[in-house]
């Protein structure tokens, strides 16, 4: 008789945990799609886009001095000294240098910039996606690229839903 009360406890406490969990609300939602649709991420592709010419403006600069610099060698150093000619070869292989440096380090510049950039906006949306999630009730929200494959019954878009908070 203890048993046989056990047994009907332990399937009553199952399907009322299979119940909850079935009531539960799952949310989905495109975080980049998100992000995309956020008038900040097109100020942010805007400055971006300055960011990149300045620095393109700076390297065409420096390339046009150093295309000078082996232009006159060409011409010149038939007519130059030794020493002339090796003062020469080192100024173009200083500046050529200087070229690859800039190279990189507006490489990690560009890379910091659209993280200074974009980080607010990441934040934003994912306070919006909070906010939506516990006004709704939800359980989980998945970021939907990432899922092969979901139940569109059981799982709300709540994109909409975000993108008007």
């Amino acid at each position: 008789m203890m048993k046989k009360i056990l047994k009907l406890t332990l399937v009553a406490v199952m399907m009322l945990g299979a119940t909850t969990l079935y009531a539960q609300k799952f949310g989905r939602i495109n975080v980049a799609e998100l992000i995309q649709a956020m008038p900040e991420t097109t100020e942010a592709n805007n400055n971006m886009q300055t960011f990149y010419a300045d620095l393109r403006n700076t390297l065409e600069v420096m390339q046009v001095e150093f295309n000078t610099k082996v232009n006159e060698i060409q011409q010149n150093e038939a007519t130059w000294s030794e020493s002339m000619r090796q003062l020469k070869y080192k100024e173009a292989q200083d500046l050529q240098a200087r070229i690859e440096q800039f190279q990189q380090s507006a490489s990690y510049e560009a890379q910091q910039k659209e993280n200074e950039l974009m980080a607010p906006i990441q934040e934003k949306a994912t306070s919006a996606i909070n906010a939506v999630a516990q006004a709704g009730g939800y359980l989980v929200v998945y970021n939907t690229p990432t899922l092969v494959y979901y139940d569109e019954t059981l799982v709300e878009d709540i994109l909409p839903a975000v993108k008007a908070h």
